[in-house]
């Protein structure tokens, strides 16, 4: 089971690597494009948004009511697909990885 501080501190890791990547939106998707069934939102929101609105909100919502965290986890691969190894989103993807380790019970 994965450590909700561990978790909690990559997911600002992650916000704050965003934010230098030039990521991160001050402006939400309207509640329709959140409301996609489709894998990552990927009919509706970019992979960026997805984390932000969706990824980060869900865990740290989990996190704070004390719920347990998903066992398995594999965004970094969509992290590499959606933004093609581009180096400046690199620092983002890798902590993508990370957490896909701590939530599949892997090292990190």
């Amino acid at each position: 089971m994965p450590h909700s501080a561990s978790v909690s501190a990559t997911l600002d890791a992650i916000e704050e690597a965003m934010k230098m990547a030039q990521l991160w939106q001050t402006t939400p998707p309207t509640p329709e494009a959140l409301a996609s069934v489709q894998p990552f939102c990927c009919d509706t929101l970019a992979f960026e948004q997805w984390v932000q609105w969706v990824l980060l909100s869900r865990l740290r919502a989990l996190i704070e009511g004390k719920l347990p965290l998903p066992n398995n986890a594999a965004i970094a691969p969509m992290a590499e697909e959606a933004w093609g190894g581009q180096p400046q989103f690199e620092s983002v993807t890798a902590l993508l990885r990370k957490l896909d380790a701590q939530l599949t019970g892997g090292q990190a």
